[in-house]
């Protein structure tokens, strides 16, 4: 569990795994021109998916202007694709022959399965032909969605601002030294993460005298290694420190998801318990925790967290629908579930509509268990109830915890 810990960036001199994944592609067959036909974009690595945009840009929309197209019966009347709206919609609208619908190029390329319009103009398709108004609807209003799609399209045909070419054009000392400075941030966010300690501090100016432990720690590792500290030093790497909380949101992240597909590597395909309680953050918003309790090949039992997730609300039909979404994002199934704890709320534990019954009905060895945390908590609140020194022995012990933690922050 703990090898994420002890990864750094590949050097630039190795071998890229993944320009041997793009080498071993067939792009003649990969690259579909019916839209109809395609695979969607976020099905393919996300390594991959800039060059597959790449193809289809290069092959552009799919308008058959010479077919004989189809005639359907919509709202009584006889009603076909008009060739002529290429013309008018001629950046994005697409025909497929084999689906007779029409789909959206630009929204195929970069629009989220979250968005609105998704599912007609790029999962599905549309041939609503008696309302043509659903077409320019679809356009939008500038800056919305279609548009944006739009302006990603016009900025990856813009060749000579790729990323991949201007990392090529800079110098192979650059590109060292570019790998250099960001081990030493990946040094950094391993032991912070490893410790949990905090990473950033309110005041992380050039004249705060403590800018708080990721900068810190940073600062002191270029002070012991002297190549992160001349790689740093150099005036061409003033606007890549790679230290901005956004490098290091995107540095935890990374290490997240080592940690994930290390615990889902684990679990396989054999069976484990599903765990989950909700509650309310310091923000009063929903949140749902979920653990996985299992037992690997040494025959150790195991728990694990492997999601938090927002709910709007906590109904059992929200919180299903969410551990299915999740369950979708981590290639798990709910027939892998043999057992289940939540509390004893009615949404968790209903005999008809709770949680618990939702996930039976799918899965009928999935046996509840009323969670002993939850129960020992239950008995805490009875006797407290009734026993006024028991009450205040976990009031004292409560006191004496805030006190203990502010004396801890005031100690920085």
């Amino acid at each position: 569990m703990e090898r994420f810990f002890k990864r750094k960036a590949p050097e630039p001199a190795s071998t890229n795994a993944h320009n041997l994944c793009l080498d071993d592609i067939n792009w003649e067959e990969e690259i579909k021109y019916d839209p109809g036909l395609r695979k969607q974009i976020d099905d393919y690595h996300p390594n991959l998916r800039e060059k597959v945009r790449r193809k289809y840009l290069q092959n552009g929309p799919c308008q058959p202007r010479t077919l004989s197209f189809p005639v359907t019966q919509i709202a009584g009347s006889s009603r076909r694709f008009v060739p002529e709206w290429f013309d008018e919609f001629r950046s994005w609208l697409e025909y497929s022959e084999s689906k007779d619908r029409v789909y959206c190029f630009c929204c195929f390329l970069f629009r989220e399965k979250k968005d609105d319009g998704y599912e007609a103009f790029v999962k599905n398709g549309w041939n609503g032909y008696h309302k043509k108004d659903r077409l320019r609807k679809h356009v939008g209003e500038v800056g919305g969605l279609h548009y944006i799609a739009m302006k990603k399209c016009d900025d990856l045909l813009q060749t000579n601002q790729h990323i991949d070419v201007a990392f090529h054009s800079v110098s192979g000392s650059n590109k060292r030294d570019y790998i250099t400075r960001l081990n030493g941030s990946i040094d950094v966010a391993r032991i912070l993460a490893k410790q949990g300690l905090p990473f950033r501090g309110h005041d992380e100016s050039k004249e705060s005298l403590n800018k708080r432990n990721f900068r810190e720690f940073r600062k002191f590792g270029e002070e012991q290694n002297p190549t992160l500290r001349k790689a740093t030093c150099k005036s061409n790497s003033e606007n890549s420190l790679l230290v901005a909380p956004e490098i290091q949101k995107d540095i935890v992240e990374c290490f997240a998801k080592e940690v994930l597909h290390a615990i889902l590597e684990e679990i396989g395909h054999d069976v484990f318990c599903l765990l989950v309680d909700e509650s309310r953050d310091v923000s009063w918003k929903e949140q749902m925790a979920v653990v996985l309790r299992y037992v690997d090949k040494c025959g150790i039992v195991k728990e694990r967290f492997v999601g938090l997730v927002h709910v709007r609300e906590t109904t059992s039909a929200y919180l299903k629908s969410a551990i299915d979404a999740l369950f979708a994002d981590l290639k798990l199934s709910l027939k892998q579930v043999i057992g289940k704890g939540y509390d004893g709320a009615s949404n968790m534990r209903g005999e008809f509509n709770g949680l618990k019954s939702l996930i039976l009905r799918e899965n009928s060895s999935a046996y509840y268990v009323h969670c002993f945390a939850h129960q020992l908590q239950l008995v805490l609140v009875a006797i407290v109830r009734k026993h006024k020194g028991v009450s205040e022995f976990f009031t004292m012990v409560s006191m004496l915890l805030n006190v203990m933690s502010n004396f801890k922050l005031a100690q920085g």
